[in-house]
């Protein structure tokens, strides 16, 4: 398994198609969780505070995720389900053919924060 050292690295090595949303994806959580650190946990990119991740993502090779706590997929479940997106209990996929909105990172970001308490 590769080891990635930071955020550019993962992104520059995802499928090609996919690097466009990661980096839409990176500024938004990065507006969002201004006082959060760019992470990678997991071999996975992430922000965090200390060793507490807020919100990571992913890409695969058909499909892209956010992940963040599974009380704020619970909680916009209905907001996922009406960006046609497809849910599981820690995370949102997404592809090229139908990326995630950024209100809905937004709103996924800060439940996740709210919902670790920090």
């Amino acid at each position: 398994m590769t080891k990635f050292k930071d955020h550019d690295a993962y992104i520059a090595a995802a499928p090609e198609t996919f690097q466009p949303l990661l980096v839409q994806l990176r500024a938004q959580l990065a507006k969002v969780l201004p006082d959060a650190e760019e992470i990678i946990m997991f071999d996975m990119p992430g922000f965090g505070l200390g060793k507490t991740i807020i919100a990571g993502y992913a890409a695969f090779s058909k499909q892209c995720g956010l992940y963040v706590d599974k009380a704020a997929i619970a909680a916009l479940a209905d907001e996922i389900a009406a960006a046609g997106l497809k849910a599981t209990k820690t995370g949102v996929t997404f592809s090229t053919k139908n990326p995630i909105p950024d209100k809905l990172v937004k709103n996924l970001a800060l439940a996740s924060r709210k919902a670790l308490g920090i």
